[in-house]
């Protein structure tokens, strides 16, 4: 409790602070376009040549090519925000087109995840933009086929493999979400798996279904599964913020639900700064080219984050309940010594 008063009283100002950020800038937006899908495009091609030569060779370029394909994606992401750049047409057709290479649909995932920033650290809606999780209770008052099914679904291969593809593949083909007054949002989506089958449709009649559906398939899989581990550690990290909605804030929840995930220069570049996740989340009208100078201007803000490195991201991936007395993610290994003390 303490802390969080600390927090909230250095960071009174925090709207004033982050607002000069938020202005998009078209020289930046216009350069990160060139450089993020002209290497992919090139990427893609020498996959598919690449075919010719060795399927390890086509993977080994896959790995590459899947960053640049979420750098891509974080342009769309920003696009959803409407921050990329400052007319509302332009950020929706160049959201458009970014989604038919994720194959994420743009006006559906933008609407969820902008419902995730508004709602993101409430246990009410933690299934929503979110990697659902259970509380400690949850977990300790379901039956034994619920605990084996979510102890499966939390198991790393499930969660960081099997589940990304799922979710790229399947969740957002159908509106799994709807919201009232959502219809709209809904028939976009149609149209963009649409969009997606009938542009992956003309590709694959040009080359060759097979070799379509190797390098395309490739290239997904190695996006879906970097994009969904930032998801991941950015909000479920052991220290992070979790409350019901009579107790939440949102200041707390955006400087201590995320993280800023510190990465060496270049995967921060390929991530398009997205390890600012804090600030991003205290206003996410900042352009995510801006979010590096934010954060080296303002070093109040990186004081109060859980800053983590690739290394200490991985011990993320134990974290599978959250401990309301505690206030911070645990174990299954934790959760049962807890459960033989006290027995």
């Amino acid at each position: 409790m303490q802390k969080d008063l600390e927090i909230k009283e250095a960071l009174k100002d925090w709207q004033k602070i982050v607002v000069k950020y938020s202005t998009p800038n078209t020289r930046k937006a216009i350069i990160q376009i060139l450089n993020s899908f002209l290497p992919f495009i090139a990427l893609w091609i020498l996959m598919y040549l690449s075919l010719d030569w060795s399927l390890w060779i086509t993977i080994g370029l896959g790995l590459i090519n899947g960053f640049f394909l979420v750098r891509i994606f974080i342009i769309q992401h920003d696009c959803g925000h409407q921050s990329f750049v400052s007319s509302k047409k332009a950020n929706n057709t160049i959201g458009f087109i970014c989604s038919i290479f994720s194959s994420l649909p743009y006006e559906y995932w933008a609407r969820v995840h902008n419902y995730h920033h508004g709602h993101v650290g409430q246990l009410e809606h933690r299934d929503v933009g979110d990697i659902n999780f259970w509380t400690v209770d949850e977990f300790r008052n379901s039956s034994r086929f619920k605990r084996i099914a979510y102890r499966v679904f939390r198991n790393p291969f499930f969660m960081f493999i099997l589940t990304p593809v799922i979710y790229f593949t399947i969740s957002n083909r159908y509106p799994f979400f709807q919201f009232k007054g959502w219809g709209k949002v809904r028939w976009s989506q149609v149209k963009n798996n649409l969009a997606i089958l009938a542009v992956y449709g003309g590709i694959a009649y040009l080359i060759g279904i097979k070799a379509f559906l190797i390098v395309q398939m490739i290239n997904i899989f190695f996006f879906s599964v970097v994009a969904f581990w930032f998801f991941y550690v950015q909000h479920q990290h052991e220290d992070t913020y979790m409350r019901w909605k009579n107790q939440w804030d949102y200041l707390l929840a955006s400087i201590q639900g995320s993280t800023y995930y510190k990465l060496p220069k270049v995967f921060q570049w390929l991530t398009g700064n997205i390890g600012f996740h804090h600030i991003h989340h205290l206003n996410s009208k900042i352009p995510n080219y801006s979010l590096e100078k934010c954060a080296r201007e303002n070093p109040v803000f990186q004081k109060y984050v859980s800053t983590i490195t690739f290394r200490d991201s991985l011990k993320c991936m134990f974290n599978h309940l959250w401990d309301e007395q505690r206030k911070r993610m645990i174990s299954f290994r934790e959760f049962y010594r807890m459960e033989q003390a006290s027995a």
